[in-house]
């Protein structure tokens, strides 16, 4: 299930299983050229997308100056980054990891 709007605390830092959080903006070609990456993903992983520019506090929270920053998130820490195009393979293998 890919969410685009979702409560923070309880999606994401008290999942159980590892999430994958997608910080991206509109305006982002690379953000948007992962959308089918992340589409796939998310029929066996969960996946969130935070938009920087309506959650710039959550953003900057998180440290993010580049996107698509991809954060993975396991126990409500982070556990895993990528910055820019990240290959489906890699995201994959790592979220398994953490399953």
């Amino acid at each position: 299930m890919l969410l685009h709007e979702f409560k923070w605390k309880q999606e994401v830092l008290q999942a159980d299983e590892p999430v994958l959080v997608d910080f991206w903006a509109e305006w982002c070609g690379p953000c948007r050229a992962m959308n089918g990456t992340l589409e796939s993903l998310a029929k066996d992983f969960k996946v969130c997308k935070v938009n920087v520019d309506t959650n710039q506090a959550l953003a900057a929270k998180y440290n993010i100056s580049s996107i698509p920053a991809l954060l993975i998130f396991k126990g409500g820490k982070v556990v895993g980054q990528h910055l820019g195009i990240t290959a489906e393979a890699t995201l994959r293998t790592e979220l398994q990891r953490f399953r």
